[in-house]
């Protein structure tokens, strides 16, 4: 079935520039156009649409609430911003309702390829087994509510560094794990950080977010869930991943949005073992007893009793929290990256890789075991040869 692919654009020649860039598509995608967020809206209300594609500086309704009510009414549609680089500032105020960001010009290359893979995970995270899967959980978790403050923060007129380091200050629990985390050893930090609004003038926005987020998801877990599985291994593990991932990012020349998501996919590329715990501890144990049974990774024992993986379930959290397509590809993907379409070095290479290499000064006795290193396709990028260069950058990587 054609995916179908809605483009909204104030400027009837763009919009036909769009159509005559992707006419080769024409067999693929059944493609629609329309001139504001009001002629969108009137076109989804009558067909559905597994794709919209919006400009941001439109009169009447702009891009960001166009898509904040196609988030509301349409969840399951993915949203794309393509706009201009003078727009930076209009599009981060927007930050929690598109789930990619392309700029203009965009080579049509580039836009396919988004496109596809938007399509590709939307057909993954709709499918019967994960419904399924889901539908045996009690419940998903909201993402938590410090990191919506600070999300808003930054897309109102006050947002600055000063002002998220004072959210994050009022929580006494969060800023300690946060100080006692950017002073460890994983981020070699040339002098001590004292408060958190030193942490993000030093690491950055994106991190700093990335930090609290991952905090917050694992200080609201009861460690006596789990009997099988260490929480503290497996926060411990998420830490280094995100770590080493952005490092091999680094080494690559990967865009710096696409290192600061490969940090973030690395810290949160386990998340759906946590959903699993907090839900159905007694089943996940027997999960982790099965595979180290079996001496197999964990994402087939997973199959065998809960039908889908944490990869999955992950990835489809993510989604709903309105993730970037490259931070939900990456978790999805993080064990099997062959079995993602694209075939081009991203977020998912070095979060696949870190994740291995993070496994190797592990316990050997720990049941937490790495998936094997996908060697196909690190040579079907091209990239084989350089996982000695990875492996010894990782050595020299300090515990933290």
């Amino acid at each position: 079935m054609k995916k179908r692919i809605l483009f909204v654009d104030d400027e009837p020649n763009i919009l036909k520039g769009l159509e005559r860039m992707l006419r080769s598509m024409h067999q693929q995608w059944d493609l629609h156009f329309a001139g504001g967020g009001y002629a969108a809206l009137a076109l989804m209300e009558k067909e559905r649409f597994d794709v919209i594609v919006s400009d941001m500086r439109m009169p009447k309704m702009d891009g960001a609430q166009l898509l904040s009510e196609v988030r509301k009414r349409y969840p399951e549609t993915i949203r794309i911003v393509l706009s201009g680089h003078s727009e930076k500032e209009l599009i981060m105020k927007s930050v929690s309702t598109a789930h990619q960001y392309l700029y203009k010009p965009c080579p049509p290359k580039r836009l396919i390829s988004v496109i596809s893979r938007s399509c590709e995970l939307n057909d993954i995270l709709s499918r019967k087994n994960l419904a399924q899967l889901v539908s045996r959980l009690d419940s998903l978790p909201s993402l938590p509510a410090i990191y919506q403050e600070i999300m808003e923060a930054l897309q109102s007129d006050e947002g600055s560094i000063q002002k998220v380091g004072e959210i994050i200050s009022r929580d006494l629990g969060m800023t300690t794990k946060i100080l006692q985390l950017v002073n460890s050893a994983f981020f070699g930090l040339p002098r001590h950080v004292s408060t958190p609004a030193q942490a993000v003038a030093l690491l950055g926005m994106e991190t700093i977010k990335a930090l609290v987020l991952t905090v917050s998801i694992f200080s609201s877990l009861d460690p006596k869930k789990t009997t099988h599985i260490s929480l503290d291994e497996l926060y411990q593990h998420s830490i280094k991943t995100a770590t080493l991932a952005k490092r091999i990012a680094s080494m690559e020349d990967l865009d710096p949005t696409l290192v600061d998501q490969a940090y973030m996919a690395g810290l949160l590329h386990d998340i759906g073992i946590l959903v699993f715990i907090d839900n159905v501890p007694d089943r996940f144990n027997e999960v982790v007893k099965l595979a180290t049974k079996k001496g197999t990774h964990l994402s087939q024992a997973e199959m065998e009793i809960m039908g889908g993986t944490h990869s999955q379930l992950g990835a489809y959290l993510l989604a709903l929290w309105g993730f970037s397509v490259d931070i939900i590809q990456a978790v999805l993907y993080h064990s099997k990256p062959s079995e993602c379409v694209e075939k081009a070095f991203s977020p998912l290479s070095a979060v696949h890789v870190a994740n291995f290499l993070a496994f190797q000064d592990n316990d050997p006795k720990s049941n937490f075991k790495p998936a094997d290193l996908d060697i196909p396709y690190l040579q079907s990028l091209g990239l084989h040869d350089h996982l000695p260069s990875w492996e010894e950058m990782a050595r020299q990587q300090p515990s933290g």
